[in-house]
């Protein structure tokens, strides 16, 4: 089908700033902070190890060679040194709350040594008990700012937390602080007036990701083990690919995405998920089920899983849209390494396949997301949520503020409320169709022991900045969430310039178990999460 006149006009003007553009953002990228181009490598082998192995330390009590024992004020305290250590390079960590966290390990160490009962009593009443965590600044965390990096809300503190985050608390985790996002939760790249950009730990002139990118940023540098973060276009995927790190965007409907901001609004609230960001993927089950509470008894994770016994499908790309960049080679070749390695361990055959409506993934989703929700009503603008707490905002006028340098929005999102001034109100019946008919197709072929590998953006970590020229990338994640299918990034190792590599696991609705199981399963076979300051590339 031919682009709309929106998309073609949006296309020439896009084109027609790039000249004037590339020019500041070289002018105002990101340098090497201090002469540093690579983060200080991990010297305590606490930070080697899974949240699981972490509380299983501090519940047991365990002895080191000289008599000491394992103790939570300990691990938190290790996590601050690395915080403090790589911060200044990376910008991740946007407030800390470093006093009160070793308060609580101090507690958590007391009630351990008091308790005579063994470690089975806290193992499934505080499984997290005593592990430092970090929370994405746009969830509420008690004392803790959520301005979700708009200016207008930059002296707003949380009064409690949300449900998601006081799950994982009361599971026994320990927050250290709250990590950067793009400006109101909308964009690839974790930048905003309010706190700066965040940079990528194995390449501090690359982005992030967004919106969670400062959680990918602080987890992948080694700085956080477990993290909070929240996803409707892509925003736990993307920083986890990017920052070589897992996550995963769960079924709809699992983990409440109540408190935090901004909230969804019309169909976008079926879209919206918030889920766990990781190091290791054995944490990324006992995530979910705290984060889920009862509704994560729906998708039966503790049901074993026989990889052997399921079908394995590939899609290389999405058909070749002309919004979107082709899929980086290195990229490609990966995700066939995956598919080498299930044939050849396993013993399946991976069928790969093109999926046609894939191509219209981008108009999917915008449309989708600006449709009136089941009461009628239509989304929140996004001109609207730049507004909340200040002066009604007009997107043309900030753009012309922005260009003199005087806008306290960023190009981002004051570029996103003007391509809502051209959307229409009457959804294209040929993309509802299409949508209609990849729903259909996915959720046939996917049954209830399928499993789809599929690329988790089409570049490798771009440059800062550059995703203002190639702003339709995000269709590779931002079309699961449309679909409401669950989906598990999982790193693949690292490109021959030394960035992660990786794929995302998709499987029919409910069925998280599988593709979680499915990231197990990679880990083992292509080693995980990279420590950036021991970077080494694939063959």
């Amino acid at each position: 089908m031919a682009l709309t006149w929106f998309e073609r006009f949006l296309g020439r003007l896009l084109k027609g700033v790039v000249w004037i553009l590339f020019t500041t953002f070289k002018l105002f990228a990101p340098q090497h902070r201090n002469g540093v181009s690579r983060l200080p490598p991990i010297t305590n082998p606490f930070l080697q190890l899974s949240a699981m192995q972490l509380a299983r330390k501090i519940r047991r009590k365990e002895t080191r060679k000289k008599g000491d024992k394992v103790t939570s004020v300990e691990l938190v305290q290790a996590y601050i040194d690395r915080i403090q250590e790589v911060n200044p390079l990376i910008n991740a960590m946007v407030k800390d709350r470093f006093s009160k966290a070793l308060l609580e390990a101090a507690q958590v160490d007391k009630l351990i040594e008091e308790e005579t009962g063994g470690e089975e009593v806290f193992e499934d009443r505080l499984p997290l008990l005593g592990v430092p965590i970090t929370i994405k600044e746009a969830f509420a965390l008690q004392g803790m700012p959520n301005s979700t990096g708009l200016l207008t809300r930059r002296d707003l503190v949380s009064e409690t937390d949300a449900p998601s985050v006081a799950l994982l608390k009361r599971a026994g985790a320990i927050p250290l602080g709250v990590t950067n996002c793009s400006e109101l939760c909308m964009w690839l790249e974790s930048h905003n007036h309010l706190y700066g950009i965040t940079n990528n730990p194995y390449d501090f002139g690359r982005i992030a990701g967004g919106s969670s990118g400062g959680e990918g940023s602080i987890l992948g540098a080694g700085a956080s083990v477990i993290g909070v973060g929240s996803d409707i276009g892509g925003s736990i995927r993307m920083p986890c690919f990017f920052d070589g790190i897992f996550g995963h965007k769960p079924s709809s409907g699992i983990v409440s995405n109540d408190g935090q901001y901004p909230p969804a609004s019309g169909l976008q609230m079926g879209f919206l998920s918030t889920g766990p960001m990781c190091r290791y993927a054995e944490d990324l089950i006992p995530m979910l089920s705290i984060m889920g509470g009862a509704n994560a008894q729906k998708l039966s994770l503790s049901a074993e899983v026989d990889l052997k016994k399921l079908r394995f499908f590939s899609v290389p790309h999405n058909g070749g849209s002309p919004l979107v960049s082709p899929v980086d080679p290195q990229l490609l070749q990966a995700q066939k390494r995956v598919v080498r390695c299930l044939e050849a361990d396993l013993g399946v055959k991976v069928q790969e396949l093109l999926i046609p409506q894939l191509k219209y993934s981008f108009q999917i989703w915008g449309t989708m997301m600006a449709s009136p929700g089941k009461d009628g009503k239509l989304p929140t603008t996004f001109a609207k949520l730049m507004s909340e707490g200040g002066k009604q905002i007009w997107p043309v006028w900030e753009l012309f503020k922005w260009l003199l340098g005087f806008s306290s929005h960023t190009l981002a999102a004051i570029g996103l409320a003007i391509a809502e001034l051209f959307q229409s109100s009457h959804p294209s019946p040929f993309i509802m169709q299409q949508k209609e008919s990849l729903q259909k197709d996915l959720e046939e072929m996917l049954g209830t022991d399928g499993v789809l590998l599929y690329p988790s953006h089409p570049q490798i970590a771009p440059k800062h900045f550059h995703p203002i020229f190639t702003p339709f990338n995000f269709s590779y994640t931002g079309i699961f969430n449309t679909l409401g299918l669950p989906v598990t990034q999982c790193p693949l190792g690292l490109s021959t310039e030394g960035l992660p590599l990786g794929v995302q696991i998709v499987t029919g609705k409910m069925q998280d178990r599988l593709s979680l199981a499915t990231a197990l399963y990679l880990e083992k076979a292509f080693g995980g999460w990279r420590e950036p300051g021991k970077i080494t590339s694939e063959p």
